[in-house]
């Protein structure tokens, strides 16, 4: 019979480290449908003047109940003013995520794309990668792109 074949000892993640990384990550998913919703009403507005529930469900691919509560949430939270039937409004403190939130989009995107990567899968992959990219990595991107 044959020994199988002994595997070499792969490297594991301390715990401590493991814990603190699922940690960050959870904080940042609760952040990342605020920061969608805040950005994609600053787009609407921009575009069309106004960002309504109908325009936000169709953008975000999410039911008008999904946009409505997620809605209630963001006015509870001080990022947005709506009444019902009506245009969707920013507060300063919202505009003033949406603008980081479109940064921070910007320079993802940027930096995906000085590394070859073509438009449409940088755009997709940044959106993922701009909730989660940490203020260290993300002036390392922009220091990256500056050297060009």
């Amino acid at each position: 019979m044959k020994k199988p074949a002994r595997q070499s000892k792969k490297s594991v993640r301390p715990s401590s480290l493991q814990a603190e990384s699922l940690q960050q990550t959870r904080r940042e998913h609760a952040t990342e449908i605020a920061e969608d919703y805040v950005e994609a009403i600053a787009d609407l507005a921009a575009a069309q003047g106004e960002a309504r529930v109908v325009d936000l469900a169709r953008r975000l691919g999410v039911t008008h109940v999904t946009v409505n509560r997620t809605l209630a949430r963001l006015q509870r939270d001080g990022y947005v003013t709506a009444q019902p039937y009506r245009a969707i409004f920013l507060t300063g403190t919202g505009r003033k995520l949406a603008e980081a939130c479109q940064q921070r989009h910007t320079t993802v995107v940027s930096f995906l794309r000085s590394l070859g990567i073509n438009e449409k899968t940088a755009e997709l992959d940044a959106e993922g990668i701009e909730h989660h990219v940490s203020p260290e990595t993300l002036a390392a991107f922009e220091r990256h792109l500056r050297k060009g």
